[in-house]
């Protein structure tokens, strides 16, 4: 199967600041059409000035970028035209209503007007009956709703949402959750950053992890949880171990520090776990065991020990 199109694509983009500071490092990046796309990364790793550049805020030391086909530097009104941007800040037009500030946001584009449109995103965003409020009246996270909603005003074929349920609280994030999910099935590419690992696992369909202006993995989510995924088996001892006796200490098993537990790490991938054989050398060796107890390992976990783990 021919791999899909790419709507992105960043080829060997850098930035260093006039400080000196490198922010990006010869980056390289496909994002497909119709996907959700999460980048991850630490506080600084560059995910910020990576998604700025893409929309023409910031530029590039090196490198170029296509939105769409169009050279964000060359043809940057078309390329322009075809992102939406969420950003982190809350800086809206404090003394606009909602709907005065979407209709100068569309406007913005060259897009002509078009009231249904717009009356659809507030709906969507369960804005609608907020439009005639001025933003500065609105809570922190109806402002963050009005962001998504100035974003969608010229239906942008490309979203980026930057930190978007940053400081929101667990029932919005759900229903953001949700009109992303929607905004794809209608065709919308997604590119989102968060520092919710929840947020990637349960949305995304590829994961890109940066770290200190390097992309270190671009992967399917499912396949990265597959490939650096391990499950493990927390054996709970009858009685307490001393240390693994020698007659186990060929297997990935570690001893909890009080003795009574036993953890054992097996592949995802494997044909054969080997637990059954696990539990038949723990017999031959005299160990009894009350309670058994599986786990795997998240996209959380994997994340960390991909940012911590030395280049």
């Amino acid at each position: 199967m021919a791999e899909r199109e790419p709507v992105v694509s960043i080829r060997d983009v850098s930035k260093t600041y006039a400080t000196g500071f490198e922010a990006l490092k010869h980056v390289d990046l496909d994002i497909h059409r119709g996907e959700i796309f999460a980048l991850l990364g630490p506080n600084g790793a560059g995910k910020t000035t990576l998604i700025s550049i893409v929309c023409g805020i910031v530029n590039a030391s090196s490198g170029t970028v296509l939105a769409a086909g169009h050279d964000i530097v060359r043809e940057f009104r078309a390329a322009r035209s075809l992102i939406g941007l969420v950003p982190q800040e809350l800086s809206t037009d404090t003394f606009e209503s909602v709907w005065s500030t979407l209709r100068f946001s569309r406007g913005l584009f060259g897009k002509p007007p078009d009231d249904k449109h717009l009356e659809r995103v507030l709906r969507d965003l369960s804005l609608w009956d907020k439009k005639d409020a001025k933003i500065m009246t609105l809570s922190g996270g109806m402002k963050r709703r009005v962001l998504i909603a100035k974003a969608l005003a010229h239906e942008p074929q490309i979203l980026f949402l930057d930190e978007p349920t940053a400081g929101v609280d667990v029932e919005l994030r759900h229903d953001m959750w949700e009109m992303v999910r929607r905004l794809r099935e209608q065709g919308t590419t997604i590119i989102l950053t968060t520092h919710y690992i929840e947020e990637a696992e349960e949305m995304a369909d590829r994961i890109g992890v940066i770290r200190r202006g390097e992309l270190i993995v671009v992967e399917d989510k499912r396949t990265l949880m597959r490939k650096l995924g391990s499950k493990q088996l927390a054996i709970q001892l009858q009685a307490p171990l001393d240390g693994i006796p020698q007659g186990l200490s060929d297997l990935p098993l570690t001893l909890s520090e009080d003795g009574h537990s036993l953890v054992y790490t097996f592949d995802t991938q494997a044909d054969d776990t080997g637990i059954a054989p696990l539990l038949r050398r723990l017999h031959e060796q005299g160990i009894d065991f009350k309670d058994l107890h599986s786990s795997e390992t998240s996209l959380e976990d994997i994340f960390v020990s991909l940012v911590r783990t030395p280049a």
